[in-house]
């Protein structure tokens, strides 16, 4: 009889929580999956159709999968580094780093697209001292190079806060061992450290993947939404700036979610496959 209660007050407790996500995660991607096959004949697969045959729409969406895949690859590099070499410094520096990734974190939309402007634009601090010394003849902050380097700004603090409790899974005495069986450090990292980090590391790069493809405020506030990549497309046809179409925003809201559900597939598969690996 006490189970019971147990479990029935266990199941009132989560119910609060269940009407919110129904409220906010459910229902609104329920609205955009109905709305993305209404068209203004009635309902089809017109606007895939439109997306997926209009040269405008595609460049929309390599350049947000350029950009996402480089800045995610990049700041999970340095997100690595970084984690690792906070494991070897002193904890006072490891709490003050810890604590500025996680305000970096986030600082992003018009502040930071302010700051980048005032140090990477046409007559920013560092490109002006970078083209005194000769290195740059010029850059373009507004180009696609210059938001994937804004990108990865606010990629590697995310990153970091992500992949630095993975490395508590790194035992000291499996690196003393192996180097008492003489094995160097790149074997170490190699058949030891990278397998264990491998799921941290795969996880790690989804979430980036996931925060730069839909990142809207920043890539807005930098280009006023000048740059063709597919959350400005979605929020122009809502807002109507050129034409009000909600049905095809909802079309390429809907393209992204297939886009993030085909990496979300590969990264559980390569999971499985870096298990039955390491059970070998």
């Amino acid at each position: 009889m006490r189970s019971n209660t147990g479990k029935l007050f266990a199941l009132l407790c989560l119910l609060p929580f269940a009407l919110f996500f129904f409220a906010f995660q459910l229902a609104p991607l329920l609205w955009v999956m109905i709305n993305s096959v209404r068209t203004g004949d009635g309902w089809g697969l017109g606007n895939f159709s439109e997306i997926f045959g209009s040269p405008f729409y595609l460049q929309a969406i390599r350049y947000s999968l350029e950009i996402s895949v480089w800045s995610s690859l990049i700041g999970l590099a340095i997100a690595i580094l970084g984690s690792y070499s906070l494991r070897q410094v002193d904890s006072k520096l490891r709490d003050f780093v810890m604590a500025f990734a996680n305000m970096t974190s986030n600082f992003a939309g018009v502040p930071l697209a302010f700051a980048f402007i005032i140090i990477l634009g046409f007559n920013g601090a560092i490109t002006l001292l970078l083209k005194q010394a000769g290195i740059i003849e010029d850059f373009n902050l507004y180009s696609k190079t210059g938001l994937i380097i804004l990108y990865t700004y606010f990629q590697i603090p995310l990153g970091v806060m992500l992949l630095y409790p993975a490395f508590d899974a790194l035992r000291e005495d499996w690196r003393e061992s192996a180097a008492l069986l003489g094995a160097s450090q790149w074997a170490f990292w190699r058949h030891i450290g990278i397998p264990v980090l491998t799921p941290a590391l795969l996880g790690t790069f989804v979430i980036l993947l996931a925060n730069a493809l839909g990142a809207y405020a920043t890539v807005y506030s930098l280009t006023t939404g000048n740059f063709n990549v597919v959350p400005i497309r979605i929020a122009g046809l809502v807002s109507g700036d050129v034409f009000l179409d909600p049905n095809m925003a909802s079309a390429l809201a809907m393209v992204l979610v297939g886009l993030m559900s085909i990496i979300t597939l590969a990264h559980q598969w390569l999971l499985r496959r870096s298990y039955h690996v390491q059970k070998r």
